[in-house]
């Protein structure tokens, strides 16, 4: 998948996704991802290439990163919780909707239980 179906993947997975909203807080070259006015995905190609940034649990994010050269820490973000996919053989569509519901799910199991939008511990699983 390249850099570019990558970000459109992304994009249009997370606009179904309950409560998510898209906002521009740094500028028309970052596209922020947000639930509940929590950070969930960003998206940019300031370094010249299309990247998405996603929350990860640490070690799903080690694991990730181990398997696939197309992921790396998270760009400008904490490098234990965050990871920045590019394009790639490695990558496909439906690792990239698993990855933006698993970094929607860890940010909105953050949130008070008032605001959630969903259970995060069952959206998006498969039975």
């Amino acid at each position: 998948m390249d850099g570019e179906a990558l970000q459109k993947t992304a994009a249009d997975h997370a606009e179904e996704l309950p409560g998510a909203g898209l906002e521009h807080p740094f500028g028309s070259e970052w596209e922020v991802y947000k639930v509940r006015g929590k950070v969930f995905m960003l998206m940019t190609q300031v370094t010249g290439e299309p990247m998405v940034i996603l929350k990860s649990a640490p070690d799903e994010a080690a694991a990730l990163r181990h398997e696939h050269v197309e992921i790396s820490p998270g760009y400008h973000m904490n490098k234990k919780h965050w990871i920045t996919l590019e394009g790639g053989n490695t990558i496909d569509e439906t690792l990239v909707k698993e990855l933006v519901t698993d970094s929607y799910r860890l940010v909105v199991s953050g949130l008070p239980k008032s605001q959630q939008p969903v259970d995060p511990q069952t959206y998006g699983r498969r039975p």
